[in-house]
């Protein structure tokens, strides 16, 4: 599960250092909450909450001390090293996801490459079912009209 959580954290902070930080923080959190997690109930969408409770947290606290988050052209490449066309499409993949706004961002993550159901990407961010369609829709048509751009 860490290589979905640490690509989820990459989703959210756009920053390396600060995925890591976050991927640590989500493990502690749940090691020490561990009695809280229902049985029959998913551990991985468990874990998510935790970490975006964590980034929203985060974020706030950041803002309030006036720092900031990498540049965007600072960009991350997630994935395996392979040749330099298909690292130049993920590059162009990250800027385009990174540019969108948070929630749009978080729902594409989830659906689009976590593959969760509506239902479940709903229940990690905390949302109704349409709040979420919606904002995956918007998120969705962006990427699509960014990458056309980068094409």
């Amino acid at each position: 599960m860490l290589p979905r959580l640490r690509r989820f954290a990459a989703g959210l902070t756009r920053a390396p250092s600060q995925a890591d930080d976050l991927c640590q923080m989500t493990i502690e959190r749940a090691l020490r909450s561990r009695d809280q997690w229902q049985a029959g109930t998913r551990l991985d969408s468990w874990t998510y909450r935790i970490m975006r409770n964590i980034w929203i947290d985060e974020t706030r606290a950041a803002a309030r001390r006036g720092r900031i988050f990498a540049e965007e052209d600072e960009g991350l490449s997630v994935g395996a090293d392979g040749d330099q066309e298909a690292a130049l499409v993920r590059h162009d993949i990250d800027r385009a996801l990174a540019s969108l706004p948070g929630e749009q961002r978080e729902a594409v993550i989830l659906v689009m490459v976590e593959g969760y159901a509506y239902k479940e990407a709903a229940e990690i961010i905390g949302c109704p079912i349409g709040t979420l369609t919606s904002r995956l829709v918007r998120g969705r048509d962006a990427l699509m009209h960014l990458m056309g751009e980068a094409a």
